[in-house]
Protein backbone atom coordinates (compact mmCIF):
# COMPACT_ATOMS: atom_id res chain seq x y z
CA UNK A 1 0.00 0.00 0.00
CA UNK A 2 1.69 2.98 -1.11
CA UNK A 3 1.85 5.48 2.01
CA UNK A 4 5.41 5.85 1.19
CA UNK A 5 6.20 9.80 1.65
CA UNK A 6 2.99 10.78 2.60
CA UNK A 7 2.78 13.53 5.21
CA UNK A 8 0.27 11.91 7.80
CA UNK A 9 -1.01 13.97 11.24
CA UNK A 10 -2.12 11.74 13.52
CA UNK A 11 -4.39 13.22 16.66
CA UNK A 12 -4.16 12.05 19.49
CA UNK A 13 -1.29 9.79 18.25
CA UNK A 14 -0.33 9.33 21.99
CA UNK A 15 -3.17 7.29 23.04
CA UNK A 16 -3.20 3.66 23.74
CA UNK A 17 -4.44 3.34 19.95
CA UNK A 18 -1.79 5.81 18.82
CA UNK A 19 0.91 3.05 20.14
CA UNK A 20 0.45 0.98 17.21
CA UNK A 21 -1.07 3.32 15.04
CA UNK A 22 2.18 5.71 14.99
CA UNK A 23 4.68 2.76 14.40
CA UNK A 24 2.81 1.39 12.02
CA UNK A 25 2.72 4.84 9.48
CA UNK A 26 6.31 5.37 10.12
CA UNK A 27 7.26 1.67 9.05
CA UNK A 28 5.18 2.19 5.68
CA UNK A 29 7.16 5.23 5.20
CA UNK A 30 5.15 7.63 5.98
CA UNK A 31 6.16 11.39 7.41
CA UNK A 32 4.30 11.18 10.22
CA UNK A 33 3.20 14.29 12.97
CA UNK A 34 1.21 13.21 15.98
CA UNK A 35 -0.83 16.33 18.11
CA UNK A 36 -1.95 16.13 21.37
CA UNK A 37 -3.43 18.37 24.27
CA UNK A 38 -0.73 16.79 26.53
CA UNK A 39 2.11 14.64 24.04
CA UNK A 40 3.78 11.96 25.62
CA UNK A 41 7.89 12.33 25.96
CA UNK A 42 9.98 12.72 22.98
CA UNK A 43 10.11 10.00 20.84
CA UNK A 44 13.32 9.22 18.98
CA UNK A 45 11.15 7.02 15.79
CA UNK A 46 11.20 10.34 13.33
CA UNK A 47 8.00 11.59 13.92
CA UNK A 48 7.13 15.28 15.06
CA UNK A 49 5.29 15.78 17.81
CA UNK A 50 3.26 18.45 18.12
CA UNK A 51 0.92 20.28 21.34
CA UNK A 52 -2.94 21.26 20.29
CA UNK A 53 -6.19 21.14 21.68
CA UNK A 54 -7.83 19.92 18.79
CA UNK A 55 -11.18 21.15 20.70
CA UNK A 56 -10.35 24.94 19.87
CA UNK A 57 -10.65 25.87 16.32
CA UNK A 58 -7.62 28.82 16.88
CA UNK A 59 -5.19 25.74 18.03
CA UNK A 60 -6.39 23.77 15.19
CA UNK A 61 -5.86 26.15 12.30
CA UNK A 62 -2.18 26.91 14.26
CA UNK A 63 -1.71 23.68 14.16
CA UNK A 64 -2.31 22.36 10.70
CA UNK A 65 -0.63 25.93 9.58
CA UNK A 66 2.63 24.49 11.17
CA UNK A 67 2.30 21.12 9.89
CA UNK A 68 1.54 22.64 5.97
CA UNK A 69 4.57 25.08 6.57
CA UNK A 70 6.99 22.46 7.70
CA UNK A 71 6.38 19.82 4.59
CA UNK A 72 4.90 21.96 2.32
CA UNK A 73 1.26 19.99 1.75
CA UNK A 74 -0.46 17.21 4.27
CA UNK A 75 -1.61 14.04 2.77
CA UNK A 76 -3.77 12.31 5.63
CA UNK A 77 -5.42 13.27 8.71
CA UNK A 78 -6.24 10.13 11.19
CA UNK A 79 -8.33 11.34 14.06
CA UNK A 80 -8.06 9.19 17.02
CA UNK A 81 -9.62 11.30 19.75
CA UNK A 82 -12.21 10.61 21.32
CA UNK A 83 -13.34 10.00 24.87
CA UNK A 84 -16.15 7.23 26.47
CA UNK A 85 -18.92 8.16 29.35
CA UNK A 86 -21.38 6.03 30.68
CA UNK A 87 -25.24 7.06 31.91
CA UNK A 88 -28.35 7.06 30.97
CA UNK A 89 -30.50 10.33 29.18
CA UNK A 90 -32.51 10.92 32.70
CA UNK A 91 -28.98 10.50 34.16
CA UNK A 92 -26.64 12.55 32.22
CA UNK A 93 -25.77 16.02 33.14
CA UNK A 94 -25.65 18.58 30.58
CA UNK A 95 -21.68 19.12 31.09
CA UNK A 96 -21.04 16.25 30.34
CA UNK A 97 -23.48 15.60 27.40
CA UNK A 98 -21.33 18.94 25.83
CA UNK A 99 -18.10 16.98 26.35
CA UNK A 100 -18.84 14.26 24.82
CA UNK A 101 -20.10 16.35 21.57
CA UNK A 102 -16.68 18.23 22.08
CA UNK A 103 -14.57 15.54 21.90
CA UNK A 104 -16.13 13.35 19.64
CA UNK A 105 -18.01 15.40 17.25
CA UNK A 106 -16.44 18.86 17.38
CA UNK A 107 -12.81 17.88 17.23
CA UNK A 108 -13.65 15.80 14.43
CA UNK A 109 -15.26 18.82 12.86
CA UNK A 110 -12.61 21.33 13.70
CA UNK A 111 -9.74 18.61 11.94
CA UNK A 112 -11.45 18.57 9.13
CA UNK A 113 -12.91 21.64 8.34
CA UNK A 114 -8.78 23.23 8.88
CA UNK A 115 -7.23 20.46 6.44
CA UNK A 116 -9.50 20.70 3.77
CA UNK A 117 -8.81 23.45 2.08
CA UNK A 118 -5.06 22.34 1.65
CA UNK A 119 -6.18 18.79 -0.06
CA UNK A 120 -8.36 20.44 -2.09
CA UNK A 121 -6.74 22.61 -3.67
CA UNK A 122 -4.07 20.01 -4.12
CA UNK A 123 -7.01 17.79 -5.71
CA UNK A 124 -5.93 15.20 -3.19
CA UNK A 125 -6.43 13.69 0.08
CA UNK A 126 -7.51 11.63 3.37
CA UNK A 127 -9.66 12.38 6.18
CA UNK A 128 -10.28 9.07 8.20
CA UNK A 129 -12.00 9.25 12.03
CA UNK A 130 -12.30 7.16 14.70
CA UNK A 131 -15.76 5.74 14.91
CA UNK A 132 -17.39 2.87 16.85
CA UNK A 133 -19.97 -0.16 15.78
CA UNK A 134 -21.86 0.86 18.62
CA UNK A 135 -22.79 4.24 17.08
CA UNK A 136 -24.66 1.77 14.75
CA UNK A 137 -25.57 -0.87 17.23
CA UNK A 138 -26.30 1.28 20.42
CA UNK A 139 -26.43 -0.28 23.95
CA UNK A 140 -28.25 1.39 27.28
CA UNK A 141 -26.30 3.01 29.31
CA UNK A 142 -23.92 5.36 27.36
CA UNK A 143 -26.45 7.96 25.90
CA UNK A 144 -23.65 10.76 25.27
CA UNK A 145 -21.27 9.29 23.88
CA UNK A 146 -23.62 6.98 21.72
CA UNK A 147 -24.84 9.89 20.45
CA UNK A 148 -22.00 11.77 19.47
CA UNK A 149 -20.38 8.64 18.08
CA UNK A 150 -23.53 9.13 15.56
CA UNK A 151 -23.09 12.68 14.92
CA UNK A 152 -19.60 11.45 13.92
CA UNK A 153 -21.02 8.44 11.17
CA UNK A 154 -23.29 11.52 9.59
CA UNK A 155 -20.15 13.97 9.86
CA UNK A 156 -18.32 11.34 7.31
CA UNK A 157 -21.21 10.94 5.44
CA UNK A 158 -21.97 14.75 4.67
CA UNK A 159 -18.55 15.21 4.08
CA UNK A 160 -17.99 12.59 1.68
CA UNK A 161 -20.97 14.05 -0.24
CA UNK A 162 -19.50 17.61 -0.57
CA UNK A 163 -15.96 16.17 -1.25
CA UNK A 164 -17.37 13.86 -4.08
CA UNK A 165 -15.21 14.06 -7.39
CA UNK A 166 -12.57 16.48 -5.66
CA UNK A 167 -10.07 13.54 -5.15
CA UNK A 168 -9.94 14.12 -1.35
CA UNK A 169 -12.19 10.81 0.60
CA UNK A 170 -13.30 10.90 4.05
CA UNK A 171 -13.69 7.44 5.69
CA UNK A 172 -14.27 5.90 9.08
CA UNK A 173 -13.61 2.76 10.79
CA UNK A 174 -16.18 0.83 13.59
CA UNK A 175 -14.24 -1.03 15.93
CA UNK A 176 -15.72 -3.19 18.81
CA UNK A 177 -14.50 -3.37 22.35
CA UNK A 178 -9.93 -2.37 21.21
CA UNK A 179 -7.79 -4.40 23.26
CA UNK A 180 -6.12 -1.56 25.15
CA UNK A 181 -4.19 -1.35 28.56
CA UNK A 182 -7.03 1.00 29.65
CA UNK A 183 -9.42 -1.62 28.24
CA UNK A 184 -8.25 -4.43 30.29
CA UNK A 185 -8.11 -1.85 33.36
CA UNK A 186 -11.19 -1.32 33.49
CA UNK A 187 -12.79 -4.49 32.51
CA UNK A 188 -10.39 -6.95 34.17
CA UNK A 189 -12.99 -9.80 34.23
CA UNK A 190 -13.96 -9.46 30.44
CA UNK A 191 -11.80 -12.13 27.78
CA UNK A 192 -9.39 -9.53 25.90
CA UNK A 193 -8.80 -12.32 23.60
CA UNK A 194 -12.27 -11.46 21.68
CA UNK A 195 -11.63 -8.00 21.20
CA UNK A 196 -10.52 -5.64 18.53
CA UNK A 197 -6.71 -6.01 17.90
CA UNK A 198 -5.12 -2.39 17.45
CA UNK A 199 -2.93 -3.90 14.78
CA UNK A 200 -6.28 -4.66 12.41
CA UNK A 201 -7.40 -1.09 13.16
CA UNK A 202 -3.82 -0.23 11.96
CA UNK A 203 -3.63 -2.10 8.89
CA UNK A 204 -7.19 -0.79 7.81
CA UNK A 205 -6.06 2.85 8.26
CA UNK A 206 -3.12 2.14 6.21
CA UNK A 207 -5.17 1.17 3.25
CA UNK A 208 -7.66 3.61 3.25
CA UNK A 209 -4.64 6.11 3.62
CA UNK A 210 -3.34 4.52 0.52
CA UNK A 211 -3.10 5.79 -3.06
CA UNK A 212 -5.25 2.08 -3.84
CA UNK A 213 -8.68 3.30 -1.74
CA UNK A 214 -9.04 6.29 -3.91
CA UNK A 215 -12.24 5.22 -4.90
CA UNK A 216 -13.30 4.36 -1.34
CA UNK A 217 -15.29 7.84 0.16
CA UNK A 218 -17.57 7.67 3.47
CA UNK A 219 -17.22 4.47 4.12
CA UNK A 220 -17.71 3.29 7.71
CA UNK A 221 -16.12 -0.11 7.79
CA UNK A 222 -16.50 -2.24 10.98
CA UNK A 223 -13.70 -4.08 12.19
CA UNK A 224 -14.39 -7.10 15.01
CA UNK A 225 -17.90 -7.52 14.44
CA UNK A 226 -19.15 -10.26 16.38
CA UNK A 227 -15.59 -10.74 18.11
CA UNK A 228 -15.93 -8.23 21.02
CA UNK A 229 -18.49 -7.19 23.31
CA UNK A 230 -20.84 -4.26 23.11
CA UNK A 231 -18.88 -2.66 25.87
CA UNK A 232 -17.12 1.11 23.62
CA UNK A 233 -13.81 1.43 23.33
CA UNK A 234 -11.74 4.67 23.47
CA UNK A 235 -7.92 4.72 22.64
Amino acid sequence: MSVTGKVVLIAGGSGGLGRTIVPAFLAAGSRVVTADRNPSVDHDDGRLTLKADVTDEADVRRLVDEVTGKFGRLDVLVNLVGGFATGRVMDTDVSLWQRMLTVNVTSAFLLSKAVLPHMVERGTGRILHMAAWAAGDPFPGAAAYLVAKSGLLALINVLALELKGSGVTVNGVLPTTIDTPANRASMPHTDPSTWTKPESIAETLLFLASDEAAQINGAAVPIGRGAGTKQAEES
